[in-house]
């Protein structure tokens, strides 16, 4: 049966997508970003809640789960979409930078889990979403701060999905490539000094790199069902490739050892073996 979904970033792009689709197939939606006072398109859908929520702003989750729950009455799911890319050479990367990599995409997500966990645990059940990426199981040049991201959330949700177990409540990955969004946008951070010349050739060709690859990116519709799949699963699964890209890139890595996949990666992104 249709439950309630709270869906963080849910302003554009991928978590926009999984709000729309869930909501037309029946359920009650907590659609929450930043500015929730700018939003219009999904303000006029009925059983869908909007309200402010900035994973940097741990008072702002706590009261969109209360506000959800006063709301709706529950909460069935939990999905941890906002975040970003921040990539280029770490020694052209500001702390602050750094800093704000790991709190959108690692404490933001343990921030909301936290605090939607009591409702969960006196319920006896509730599902937990993180939005992941491939990138949490492989890395590419330049993403140091990105892949220490997911692969982080890739752990923690591993680590979770035994301890929440027991109480019912579930843990679910889901792993996209390349997004039809605006990820090369507002969500992609690239630092970069030109000055550090040594850097300069990795840096032009991770870019040309991601310009090819992103005529390639699944659109957001696309992964917005692996979300839905993953939410209304009962098995025991846990990960869940999202995209055709993104599963021809993992069966390339389960095929390859470490030396292998490095020499795909470095041929991938035009560098010298």
């Amino acid at each position: 049966m249709p439950g309630t979904i709270l869906i963080a970033g849910t302003s554009s792009g991928l978590g926009r997508a999984t709000a729309k689709l869930f909501h037309a197939r029946g359920w009650n939606v907590i659609a929450t970003m930043r500015t929730p006072e700018q939003e219009t398109e999904l303000a006029s859908l009925a059983r869908t809640m909007i309200t402010r929520l900035d994973v940097q702003d741990p008072t702002s989750i706590a009261d969109a789960v209360r506000s959800g729950i006063q709301a709706f009455g529950r909460i069935d799911v939990l999905v941890n979409n906002a975040g970003y890319g921040a990539y280029g050479p770490l020694e052209a990367t500001s702390p602050q930078e750094i800093r704000r990599q790991f709190d959108v995409n690692v404490f933001g997500p343990l921030a909301a889990i936290q605090a939607v966990l009591p409702h969960f645990r006196a319920n006896k059940s509730g599902v937990i979403v993180n939005i992941s990426s491939i990138g949490g199981r492989i890395a590419f040049p330049l993403g140091a701060l990105y892949h220490g991201s997911k692969f982080a959330l890739e752990g923690l949700s591993e680590a979770l999905s035994y301890e929440l177990a027991p109480i019912g409540v579930t843990v679910k990955l889901v792993e996209p490539s390349m997004i039809a969004t605006d990820f090369g946008g507002r969500s992609l951070a690239f630092s970069n000094d030109p000055s550090l010349g040594e850097y300069q050739p990795t840096v032009q060709a991770v870019m040309r790199a991601f310009a090819a690859t992103t005529a390639q990116a699944s659109p957001a519709e696309a992964i917005a069902e692996t979300i839905y799949q993953a939410a209304t699963d009962e098995s025991e699964k846990l990960r869940f490739e999202a995209g055709e890209d993104a599963r021809r890139v993992m069966d390339l890595r389960k095929a390859s050892n470490d030396i292998e996949f490095s020499r795909e990666i470095k041929a991938m992104f035009g560098l010298p073996d």
